[in-house]
């Protein structure tokens, strides 16, 4: 089996049309699909559902499901909210540094950009309470190889120490930060 692409990713929304509209408005998104049963087809659960998909760019879905017969929407109190979140890349700082005007403009909170050594990125929620970030890569080919010539030894110093390895303190040193 290979993989070829994402097909979807999906997660939940509280209003299917504020969702697609605000992703529409703010991300440049388009609208391309609206699924809607009275039950699920995998479980024939009677659960009535509206299933909307995105285009997220180079062939990648991002959609939402509206459950409106389920309890209303959490998040994982044990897990900090910075960690669950979709990135998606853009095509220069540029564009990164415009978007965040655009949606500060429209009133919506913005940190970054954060400098992450391989690309800049800026985090916002989108109207669901999902975090959003959009990254500008940086990194030069020769990062990028220095990083994938220690990917193993790092993962596996961690699984025995679960400590960060320092296989890659080169990106905190001043001479790779802006």
């Amino acid at each position: 089996m290979s993989i070829q692409r994402i097909h979807h990713v999906a997660y939940r929304c509280r209003d299917a049309k504020q969702t697609v509209e605000w992703y529409r408005d703010h991300l440049g998104m388009e609208f391309v699909l609206a699924i809607a049963e009275d039950q699920v087809p995998s479980t024939k659960a009677p659960d009535p559902y509206m299933h909307v998909f995105l285009d997220a760019g180079a062939g990648n879905i991002l959609a939402f499901f509206e459950i409106p017969n389920s309890p209303p929407m959490g998040r994982d109190a044990n897990t900090p909210e910075w960690v669950q979140h979709i990135a998606f890349k853009v095509g220069s700082m540029d564009e990164l540094l415009a978007t965040k005007a655009k949606l500060q403009a429209a009133g919506i909170e913005v940190l970054g950009p954060t400098d992450h050594t391989l690309f800049q990125s800026i985090y916002f929620f989108d109207p669901n309470g999902h975090r959003v970030e959009l990254a500008a890569d940086t990194a030069t080919p020769e990062m990028n190889a220095k990083l994938d010539a220690v990917k193993w030894e790092m993962l596996n110093e961690w699984a025995k120490t679960r400590r960060a390895p320092k296989h890659a303190a080169w990106m905190h040193e001043k001479e790779f930060k802006r």
